[in-house]
């Protein structure tokens, strides 16, 4: 089992407490100054009555407080449920209520969202609103000193986080990720992407997102130091690439595409003097985007992985193998167990095959939270013939994969609706249920599209009916319910939707009578 993140911390800030831990524009912290607040923090945590196990929403942009406050909670043995911070009020209040969530840490931005009002500052930082219902705590700067000693031990089965990922059944499922996968997730990619105490990340994912978290979690392991960024356009990375001395860079499709493209009109990119690697997951890396990178960047290596939110990590490429196998999101690592299965969840023998992609191994999560059926579904018992003894429960997860003769494994698609888009999963089923609020609308169905040459540029498309729905009302109504990237990027309606001969809805005629309207995601409306 890898030493605690925690234990990682207080172990840093005794050897290297000068070391910068985390950096936001002009603020830093030092791994010193991290434990003394992550400390502070814990214990302001607990008087206020939380205990292990309970559940505390961050809901907040990308800062250093919002970092403190997630080390503090797990300091304290308390369950975090970061959410995207583009998310909606309505949604907020959803997961907290499925999440049976104790508190919530918001800043003022999403306070003013939530209305609440006369916030004052508490002496340690962390402001209680004793009028509202949940708890709520403004995020400001922790200040004095304290020892980070743990009144808590955890275990690797307790519960760290719940991420909450869209599922193919409408509502967003709450991944339970335990201390263990935590602790194994980190130390893991800490060792194959070689990571040390003079890496400099450069975190620009969202902190609800496995693969944003995993930049603190991974930096904390290793002793780096991590540069916080609210990423808008890839000429935000200009600076800290440039001038931040950023040895690491994670990025997905959403972000590495743009950035890919830019630098056929701007060279700063090349000229990032310490960026040493560059990693990708969140969805396929189409073999332009990587042909683009290798070629801005050949003194840079580049990983090219995959994951899923139940399993964190599953596989990735060594650097090596990338110029010669672009469209391959590699193999698997020494904390993941890969295996493919057939239509009837049978084992495929090693070898050229192409199936279902199932994982086991120490990073599989514990399920869902309180959704026994949809854990079911997903988390089953390994197939008969399965490689790894230890394996109680794996993930089966959903994506149809190939694998070639030498063992490297090839993304396909998946096999339910679930639309992948801009390195997000997004069932159709909530972008649905907000268009039929809308009033007039008494039919939806949603779906990804791409172009025709580039099908990892997946974009969601609506169809409506009846077709006399305003589309240009209908839009700034949905994008006041809806997350930027679950937005339609274009809507069709129709008299009535197809119906298949049982009745339902038909998706696949709806998608295809949609695509001959747009037939690509970035054509004009």
């Amino acid at each position: 089992m890898p030493i605690d993140l925690i234990a990682r911390l207080s172990h840093h800030a005794r050897h290297r407490p000068a070391r910068i831990a985390l950096r936001q524009g002009d603020h830093t912290l030092s791994y010193a100054e991290l434990a003394t607040q992550v400390a502070i923090a814990a214990a302001h945590l607990c008087a206020l009555g939380l205990t292990p196990g309970d559940r505390l929403v961050v809901w907040a942009n990308k800062r250093i407080e919002s970092v403190v406050l997630i080390l503090a909670a797990w300091s304290a043995g308390i369950v975090i449920v970061p959410l995207h911070p583009a998310l909606r009020a309505g949604q907020l209040r959803d997961i907290f209520d499925r999440a049976h969530a104790h508190g919530l840490i918001i800043d003022a931005s999403h306070a003013k969202i939530l209305g609440f009002t006369a916030i004052a500052q508490h002496d340690l930082g962390f402001t209680p609103q004793p009028t509202q219902s949940p708890v709520a705590f403004e995020l400001k700067a922790a200040l004095g000193e304290a020892a980070l000693n743990l009144t808590h031990q955890p275990q690797p089965s307790d519960l760290a986080a719940l991420l909450y990922t869209s599922g193919s059944t409408g509502q967003p499922k709450g991944v339970m990720v335990t201390r263990g996968n935590l602790n194994h997730g980190a130390a893991a990619v800490r060792d194959y992407l070689g990571l040390t105490t003079a890496d400099e990340l450069l975190a620009v994912l969202p902190l609800s997102f496995d693969y944003g978290l995993s930049q603190i979690t991974t930096a904390l392991m290793a002793g780096a130091g991590v540069t916080l960024l609210n990423y808008l356009l890839p000429n935000d990375l200009k600076k800290p690439l440039l001038t931040g001395g950023i040895t690491v860079l994670a990025g997905t499709p959403g972000l590495l595409i743009p950035l890919a493209i830019g630098t056929a009109h701007q060279t700063w990119l090349t000229d990032a003097p310490h960026l040493r690697l560059i990693t990708n997951s969140g969805g396929k890396l189409p073999v332009a985007t990587v042909h683009a990178l290798r070629a801005a960047r050949p003194q840079t290596d580049l990983y090219l992985m995959y994951g899923l939110t139940e399993a964190f990590r599953a596989s990735f490429l060594p650097p090596a193998e990338v110029d010669a196998h672009p469209d391959s999101i590699g193999r698997a690592f020494s904390a993941t167990v890969l295996a493919l299965v057939d239509a009837h969840g049978q084992l495929l023998p090693e070898g050229e095959a192409e199936g279902e992609l199932v994982q086991g191994g120490v990073l599989v999560t514990a399920g869902y939270f309180n959704d026994a059926a949809a854990t079911a579904e997903c988390f089953r018992v390994p197939p008969t013939g399965w490689p790894n003894p230890e394996d109680r429960r794996v993930v089966f997860s959903g994506d149809r994969v190939r694998r070639d003769r030498d063992g490297r494994l090839y993304f396909l698609g998946r096999r339910d609706e679930q639309i992948k888009t801009q390195g997000y999963r997004v069932s159709p089923e909530e972008i649905e249920a907000e268009a039929l609020r809308y009033p007039g609308v008494v039919e939806a169905l949603a779906f990804g599209f791409a172009p025709a040459d580039a099908p990892e540029n997946t974009r969601i498309g609506l169809v409506i009916a009846p077709e006399t729905v305003a589309i240009n009302a209908l839009h700034p109504w949905l994008q006041a319910r809806l997350a930027p990237y679950q937005m339609p990027k274009h809507t069709l309606a129709l008299p009535v939707l197809p119906r298949s001969n049982n009745g339902k809805l038909d998706r696949s005629a709806s998608r295809a009578i949609f695509l001959k309207q747009f037939p690509s995601p970035f054509q004009a409306n």
